[in-house]
């Protein structure tokens, strides 16, 4: 299954016909997927199922119909178990970038953590996952899919946002500030942590 985010609502693309009463299911094969995305993005569509038996079928069909922009990042923990945040367009994100020419996935995630953070010292302890979102670019719908990976560092000197990306602050953030900064983060995001992360009081949720 592939979760492809429009505005944090999923466009789902699976191997089973049926996965909720809520869902509309239309065959991959009759899928125009750039109405579906504007549609969603418009407001009008909440609840989608792209469907193929063949899950090789599913990520081939996304690239063949919208243009792809591979990008990679880490989720970097610290010696006293803070995650690393950025905060970018208003939102609490994760380090990312796009995927240089020649570069490997895990060369890239390496180098913007660095780049974006200023954190040093990296070591890629494990594969996380590959996200999908969808978003828009001078009037054209692209989809990036990035490559997330688990980092660690014992680094402990400064934090130095990277102005040109947009981004206003670096932070370590423990268990429970992580938790409130998921509160104000995207759902591709949320993907990559625990379940426990996504876990709060509702008095903590904002109103």
């Amino acid at each position: 299954m592939y979760k492809v985010f429009v505005k944090d609502i999923p466009i789902i693309l699976s191997t089973e016909k049926n996965i909720g009463d809520h869902y509309t299911t239309i065959p991959l094969k009759k899928a125009h997927f750039k109405k579906l995305v504007k549609k969603i993005n418009n407001g009008e569509l909440l609840y989608v199922n792209l469907y193929h038996k063949n899950a090789e079928k599913l990520e081939r069909f996304l690239r063949k119909k919208i243009k792809v922009v591979e990008a990679a990042g880490g989720l970097v923990y610290n010696t006293r178990k803070e995650i690393l945040f950025i905060r970018r367009n208003k939102k609490w994100d994760l380090p990312k970038g796009k995927v240089e020419q020649g570069e490997s996935y895990r060369e890239a995630a390496v180098r913007e953590v660095v780049e974006e953070t200023g954190v040093k010292d990296l070591e890629i302890r494990d594969f996380l996952m590959t996200t999908y979102h969808v978003f828009c670019r001078n009037n054209k719908f692209k989809l990036k899919i990035t490559y997330w990976y688990e980092m660690f560092t014992d680094y402990d000197g400064p934090l130095v946002p990277e102005a040109m990306e947009g981004i206003k602050k670096v932070k370590w953030k423990n268990f429970e500030k992580s938790q409130k900064a998921l509160l104000d983060s995207y759902e591709n995001i949320k993907l990559l942590f625990p379940t426990e992360y996504l876990t709060t009081h509702p008095n903590d949720r904002p109103v």
